[in-house]
């Protein structure tokens, strides 16, 4: 640990990389500890409410966002998973991880969420053998299959889109009563015929033998309490990736969430937090890149004021 950097992101989402790139521009040496580059939005196929950019790929977006921190010669990026931050007595930080342990003047935390689990009889076993949360990326084995999506919000509504282009037949099984969706996706899942939604249904099994076969409903469809399906997508929300950040003593909510005031600090001073990991009610990418602006400057002023 011989050079201290001015600030080590944790993470290399959205907020991660806008956080870099502005602490870049006000001329921080900057170090993004992350593992995925882009963050969900990678995972995501179209990206239609990003303002200035009327509809681009999540992938190229996320690229995009990569590249203009990487513009500053100041900010590295490595491939690296943080296992532990401890602020020491003279404040600075040592942030552990498996590409080794670094010194910072400040941390912005921006490590994001983890898809959620279902938390049924099946889904463990059968993950990646029929059991999925990305349907960007696990969509395309299934091109003429039947196929459902778990969960009826808007990120649940894009799934079902994406899987309509390649699945003969796509259910939504959701345990509303009506969908959660921003009105266009909304319009768009009634629009598609390959979409069927099923209303005020769970799931309690996945079934198989070495895939997924069908899941059993506690409400039967069709008169049938089981629905045969080649996969199923699972998308019921997400949990904050915040157990590091607890550690370090760093406050949460009841939810796991980081809290944070307006400008982006948490309770332990100079550790800094953003994007879908804070207690924000709006997951959305340009929220999170505004939050690792923020997060930037606050760590430009909190450096300039020691």
């Amino acid at each position: 640990m011989t050079e201290i950097y001015d600030v080590v992101v944790v993470g290399s989402g959205c907020a991660g990389l806008a956080g870099a790139m502005y602490a870049g521009r006000l001329d921080l040496s900057v170090l993004v500890l992350g593992t995925a580059r882009g963050g969900m939005i990678a995972t995501t196929d179209i990206v239609e409410n990003y303002p200035g950019i009327k509809s681009i790929g999540g992938f190229e977006l996320a690229q995009s966002l990569e590249e203009h921190a990487k513009a500053y010669p100041n900010v590295e990026i490595k491939d690296s998973t943080v296992s532990a931050i401890n602020r020491g007595e003279d404040g600075k930080f040592s942030v552990k991880s498996d590409s080794g342990e670094y010194s910072a003047k400040t941390v912005i935390y921006a490590t994001g969420t983890e898809w959620r689990k279902l938390g049924v009889k099946g889904e463990r076993e059968f993950s990646a053998k029929g059991v999925h949360y990305c349907a960007l990326c696990d969509g395309a084995f299934y091109k003429g299959k039947t196929v459902a999506v778990i969960g009826g919000a808007d990120a649940a509504a894009k799934d079902a889109l994406v899987l309509s282009k390649f699945a003969s037949k796509v259910y939504m099984i959701y345990r509303g009563g009506k969908l959660r969706a921003e009105p266009f996706n909304e319009k768009k899942v009634a629009e598609t015929t390959k979409i069927e939604v099923i209303y005020n249904t769970n799931v309690l099994e996945i079934e198989g033998e070495k895939k997924v076969n069908g899941v059993v409903l506690d409400n039967p469809y069709n008169g049938n309490g089981k629905l045969p399906l080649d996969a199923v997508f699972v998308a019921v929300g997400h949990t904050p990736l915040s157990a590091v950040a607890k550690e370090a003593g760093v406050e949460l909510d009841d939810k796991g969430h980081v809290k944070i005031n307006r400008n982006a600090e948490t309770n332990v001073p100079g550790f800094f937090a953003a994007g879908d990991v804070i207690d924000g009610k709006f997951k959305q990418a340009i929220v999170a890149v505004g939050e690792g602006v923020v997060a930037a400057y606050s760590a430009h002023t909190y450096i300039e004021g020691k």
